[in-house]
């Protein structure tokens, strides 16, 4: 097959979103990299002020080895099963981060820490980036999808076994799409 009848087909430009798939979807796990980098950090300056907190510091170190422990590939990307895994572990660390964020606020000496206030703000930030990168790569598998799904590209996906991606997802869409209950003890 010549590149013009390639070009023509819609091959190139498949090739193309789907190199931008992978590239947001690297953004995206570089910002998750970013996040359990700092929690060791965050770990043992809470731990200096709470150290009978053992449990919630047992629960961060699990969650962290879970998240680091999966490896995501091109392959993975391509993998409704293992891109669900991969979103629980990092739903995990996040709620886990949650709790040590809870402890927190009962030791208002840690909250006064300097140091606890910059990797507290980081946090903050890398959390955002997480959303921002996860907003990139849902509009690059948006775009890709819907090159797979068209006429006449559709015909050249098929023809290359280039299927639609998963896109990212939540485990409690559901609960998350409710208002929470706000009580101020009454």
């Amino acid at each position: 097959m010549s590149s013009a009848s390639l070009t023509g087909c819609g091959y190139n430009k498949l090739q193309a979103q789907d190199e931008q798939v992978n590239a947001a979807w690297s953004q995206v796990v570089n910002q998750y990299q970013r996040r359990a980098d700092l929690v060791p950090n965050l770990v043992k300056v809470v731990k200096q002020y709470a150290d009978h907190e053992e449990a919630v510091f047992t629960e961060v170190a699990q969650a962290r080895s879970q998240a680091g422990s999966i490896q995501v590939t091109p392959e993975v990307l391509n993998d409704p099963q293992a891109m669900q895994q991969y979103e629980q572990a990092q739903a995990q660390m996040g709620s886990a981060l949650s709790r040590l964020m809870a402890v927190s606020e009962r030791y208002p000496e840690l909250k006064a820490d300097a140091l606890f206030q910059d990797l507290q703000a980081q946090l903050e930030g890398t959390e955002n980036r997480i959303a921002v990168e996860r907003k990139r790569y849902i509009d690059e598998v948006q775009s890709y999808n819907t090159t797979v799904r068209q006429f006449p590209t559709n015909i050249t996906a098929k023809v290359f076994g280039m299927d639609t991606k998963p896109n990212f997802s939540v485990e409690n869409e559901q609960a998350i799409s409710t208002a929470p209950e706000v009580n101020f003890g009454d």
